[in-house]
């Protein structure tokens, strides 16, 4: 019973972060094939490819992958309460970020 919940979790956030590329103007099929997914997120929120290295980094790969869901929050126009959401409830808030109503608003500024 545990591997259904678990593969129904993994498939409602492949399905969302699909529709999301999609919206951000890159193919949807980029969510389901690992290491390029990230690649094209990188592209996505506006981050150079060699940070793709830094994923392969122990603990280095926490606070990068971080950053790079701030700036997509960012991208899409959300709060930092979206920022936690797709952090901590990334089966929820990726479906409702490539399902809903959110508009890709481009690469965010940085300061």
């Amino acid at each position: 019973m545990f591997f259904v919940i678990y593969l129904a979790v993994i498939i409602i956030v492949l399905a969302g972060m699909w529709k999301t590329f999609e919206k951000a103007g890159h193919p949807g099929w980029a969510a389901i094939i690992p290491i390029y997914n990230i690649w094209i997120l990188l592209k996505i929120v506006g981050r150079p490819g060699w940070w793709l290295v830094l994923f392969f980094i122990p603990f280095v790969n926490f606070i990068v992958g971080l950053v790079v869901l701030w700036d997509l929050c960012k991208a899409f126009n959300k709060s930092a309460g979206w920022f936690f959401g797709l952090w901590l409830l990334s089966f929820i808030f990726f479906p409702m970020l490539g399902f809903g109503s959110s508009q890709y608003g481009g690469v965010p500024a940085r300061a």
